[in-house]
């Protein structure tokens, strides 16, 4: 394809070693690592930890795949690349914390090559991806920090990118069927383009860059917290919804399974244990009816 892939890739590739290196830091467990192929083309490495003493499940996922035409969650939105070939390539990862006063996180960056459908057309590319956090036990001064470290990684692209990306990212990571958002959202992009290539591969990169400085100081302050078993039972129930979202209606999870990627990769974004209650709701004034504040969409910056 004429698009030069090398630069995303290289990149992708050191921000997963990078990310793996800082976790492994703070677990003091070495990540596994898990290279795959893919019989259509391509494959990728899959990092991952679990059951650690404060990771109880974390994978940090790298994949480079191709194929003959773009799988219908791809081409959805796009009819007119229907039937052409396709690269995707990105950084995927999910870190579910033992200790249930620290928040899930989930970050994604990605670009996708379409193949112009004559020798003359130019190929068609876009970049996506975002970073969201979804607590259990909120603090706020937690989501200010997160909210402002992605709003500051923006700014040097125009005030307008952080406001855009934090609607979008409300509007994206939210059950319908609940009413409530998966958590106190963060940044989310699909469809990236304008302005050329590299220009939108600043912008990815500067997403990307900025989930360690986001999320690293939230696990550290809040790791060693003091929580019981009724604090892990509320999160097993609230990490209920975190499957409830990625099965229903994550597009990521959608276009992993229907392009043939490797299900169990695609998968580790599960929660190692999650439970359901019927018609559960918290007793009022408890610590577990606070995070239902958070969970609606919010100014933060």
């Amino acid at each position: 394809m004429s698009i030069q892939q090398d630069p995303p890739r290289t990149w992708l590739t050191s921000l997963q070693d990078t990310i793996v290196k800082a976790l492994e830091g703070v677990d003091g467990t070495p990540f596994c690592s898990d290279a795959w192929t893919r019989s259509e083309g391509g494959g990728g490495l899959s990092r991952y930890l679990e059951g650690g003493p404060v990771l109880e499940r974390a994978a940090v996922l790298f994949s480079h795949v191709q194929g003959s035409q773009l799988p219908p969650s791809a081409s959805a939105r796009r009819p007119h690349l229907a039937g052409r070939p396709w690269q995707a390539m990105g950084v995927s990862l999910v870190i579910h914390p033992r200790n249930p006063f620290v928040p899930t996180v989930h970050m994604n960056v990605r670009c996708f090559v379409a193949k112009g459908s004559t020798a003359t057309e130019p190929d068609v590319f876009w970049f996506g991806g975002g970073v969201d956090l979804t607590p259990y036990y909120p603090f706020e001064d937690d989501v200010r920090h997160f909210h402002r470290v992605c709003h500051d990684a923006l700014q040097p692209f125009g005030a307008d990118k952080y406001p855009a990306w934090k609607q979008a990212c409300d509007e994206y990571f939210y059950l319908k069927h609940r009413g409530e958002t998966r958590g106190v959202g963060g940044l989310f992009f699909d469809d990236l383009n304008e302005g050329g290539f590299d220009a939108s591969f600043a912008l990815t990169r500067a997403v990307g860059e900025c989930f360690l400085p986001a999320y690293l100081p939230i696990l550290e302050r809040r790791k060693d917290t003091p929580y019981t078993e009724a604090h892990r039972e509320f999160q097993a129930y609230r990490r209920g919804r975190y499957v409830e979202f990625n099965l229903v209606h994550d597009r990521g999870t959608l276009f992993g399974l229907q392009s043939g990627g490797r299900t169990e990769s695609i998968l580790l974004s599960m929660p190692p244990t999650a439970s359901w209650k019927y018609n559960w709701q918290p007793e009022p004034g408890s610590q577990e009816a606070t995070l239902y504040e958070y969970l609606q969409p919010r100014e933060w910056v």
